[in-house]
């Protein structure tokens, strides 16, 4: 997914500093496959200029890197994105997005280290890659919500059998997103918080 064509925060802005009113800061982390939109969807929901770490793709790439749907693709991620979100005036979310080529993939651990939650962005026309990403979250039990990525030319499932095809329990958020989209991003954000708080709530003492 074309990063240039989200709607990004063109460059750095007095809102860049911290809010003075935060008084909780949550870091989450966004996963996914190469070339499902996760560096697209952290710039375009970011609201101070994100950080990225992408390279131009080489040749050394051909064999190695999985870029299905990804022709017109020219740089890939290949340590972490960066972004920061205000839920509200007291609650700050900071984005990291993973590398998705498999070989970047032990960088993961360092980033799933202190991650409240994350976001599983999926790539229809590639449900495979995502059985490896869902299972490393589960091992390290990091709550998380899957959100699909609407590419123009991706098949549409019924939310339920993504669910059997992911092996997923009902209780975990499946939700329709286009990544450019801040208001859509956003969007998913808000759902993995309420599956967050929900979580939470079951675990209070009655």
């Amino acid at each position: 997914m074309d990063f240039k064509s989200s709607d990004t925060v063109p460059g750095p802005r007095a809102e860049d500093h911290l809010p003075h009113t935060t008084q909780a800061a949550v870091k989450i982390v966004i996963v996914g496959g190469f070339g499902v939109g996760k560096t697209t969807m952290v710039g375009s929901v970011s609201e101070i200029r994100p950080l990225t770490t992408e390279e131009t793709m080489t040749q050394a790439g051909i064999g190695v890197d999985d870029n299905y749907g990804s022709d017109t693709k020219t740089a890939t991620t290949v340590a972490m994105d960066f972004g920061r979100i205000s839920i509200t005036e007291q609650l700050v979310l900071y984005l990291f997005g993973t590398p998705g080529q498999e070989r970047f993939w032990f960088l993961w651990n360092g980033l799933f280290e202190g991650a409240l939650g994350a976001v599983v962005l999926l790539d229809t026309r590639r449900l495979e890659v995502s059985f490896d990403v869902i299972g490393r979250l589960e091992e390290r039990g990091v709550p998380f919500v899957v959100a699909v990525n609407s590419f123009p030319d991706a098949p549409r499932y019924p939310t339920a059998e993504l669910r059997g095809a992911l092996d997923l329990p009902e209780e975990i958020p499946i939700i329709e997103c286009d990544a450019r989209r801040r208001a859509s991003s956003r969007e998913v954000l808000m759902t993995l918080m309420r599956f967050l708080h929900s979580l939470a709530v079951q675990h209070v003492p009655a």
